[in-house]
């Protein structure tokens, strides 16, 4: 199964070219995996495969133990690196979590909150830049395992997790490419049907949620569509899997309350219960019942911290939906549910240039689940009609 994972990933996920660099970067006990995928990107012509270990503890000792002044500090070599990969057209894999949901428990949460690594800011300029492929897969670590299945031992939930893992992301087909090909064109089209409403907010409304989410003029959800395009021509998956219909709001329209429906996990730090209220575009409260102040010190990052990067729909009635888990994981809870993104916004779903200098910019990007069943979307259209977009979970379009 881990070769089967493995040319999913390199095929499909990066589609890595002849010639080309990988950078794979993941956590040290992925190495089975990461060892499948350096062999067959090499089979496949790979000039150099690159591989990052990121060790989740050393992240845990900084944090107990480094001078607070310096949490916030970035090795410079790591931004270099991937600018570096964006100037040979490289190909990247990220097998996530890098470290486990809740690593960080027990540390001061607002101390938690300054250390953004393993992100840098130089990772959405290279993502705008369209310079590498890059992918984002699940493997199952033993610590996220055991907080998904917690009534179970460590070897039970290492195998529950990897089936749950196996199942989304469509191992269990007979083809898994030509599954996921299908899959995309269904989201694309998904996604053409949102653009046709000419839409020009979307409304959330539910259990402690009533948002108003503006949209730029030329926002889009059907630019991309699931798969993405190098400056190149390469197609690749970014997430994978992936569910999400995503676009660009505009970072100043943005009014009302919101709670998230699944805890988000701030780089080991544990947000359960997220409540927040926006004016003007801005977040200007912020509470949670578990570390508030580890996302507290996130949107105090910088001035686009604070404003919506990111809006995206998810339906019920995808895999990871379907399941009905909560998996502690960014790359699978906002595949199994509608979403918002604080911080840095994609250019890629712009269709005008001139409304590209409007999006918003920033040195994070902080997603979090506010879809459910109890959470109704509502489109409002540039001509002023409301369209009901999201019912119970269901697409009503």
């Amino acid at each position: 199964m881990l070769e089967r994972y493995a040319d999913l990933i390199v095929s499909v996920g990066a589609n890595v070219q002849p010639d080309q660099v990988v950078a794979i970067d993941a956590s040290p006990e992925a190495a089975p995996l990461v060892h499948a995928i350096a062999r067959l990107a090499y089979k496949r012509g790979a000039r150099y495969v690159d591989v990052g270990y990121f060790d989740g503890t050393v992240k845990r000792i900084r944090a107990e133990h480094a001078r607070e002044e310096t949490l916030d500090w970035a090795p410079p070599w790591i931004g270099r690196r991937l600018l570096d990969l964006g100037e040979l057209d490289a190909a990247r894999i990220v097998l996530t979590p890098l470290l486990p949901p809740a690593l960080l428990q027990g540390v001061d949460p607002a101390r938690a909150g300054r250390d953004r690594l393993p992100s840098v800011p130089e990772l959405f300029k290279v993502i705008d830049d369209r310079s590498v492929a890059w992918t984002i897969s699940p493997y199952p670590l033993a610590g996220w395992a055991r907080t998904v299945y917690p009534d179970v031992d460590e070897s039970e939930a290492v195998d529950l997790l990897w089936q749950d893992v196996i199942h989304v992301c469509r191992l269990d087909e007979p083809d898994p490419a030509a599954a996921w090909v299908a899959r995309i064109d269904e989201i694309w089209q998904r996604a053409q049907k949102l653009d046709e409403l000419d839409l020009d907010a979307l409304h959330f409304e539910g259990p402690g949620t009533d948002l108003t989410v503006g949209l730029l003029p030329s926002s889009r959800f059907a630019k991309e569509g699931g798969a993405a395009h190098t400056r190149t021509g390469v197609r690749h998956m970014p997430n994978l899997p992936t569910e999400e219909m995503y676009t660009t709001p505009d970072p100043e329209r943005t009014e009302g309350v919101v709670a998230a429906t699944k805890p988000l996990d701030v780089s080991g730090s544990l947000v359960d219960g997220l409540r927040l209220r926006f004016e003007g575009g801005r977040v200007v409260e912020i509470e949670a019942d578990t570390n508030a102040d580890a996302l507290r010190a996130r949107v105090a990052t910088d001035e686009g911290a604070s404003r919506l990067g990111e809006v995206a729909l998810v339906d019920r009635e995808s895999r990871i939906g379907k399941l009905g888990r909560v998996f502690f994981n960014t790359l699978l809870d906002e595949n199994a549910a509608s979403h918002l993104a604080l911080g840095d916004a994609y250019a890629v779903p712009i269709a005008d240039p001139a409304d590209l200098p409007r999006i918003n910019e920033s040195a994070i990007h902080v997603d979090f689940m506010i879809g459910s069943d109890a959470v109704t979307v509502t489109g409002r259209t540039k001509d002023g009609r409301d369209v009901t977009v999201m019912r119970d979970g269901a697409w009503q379009i």
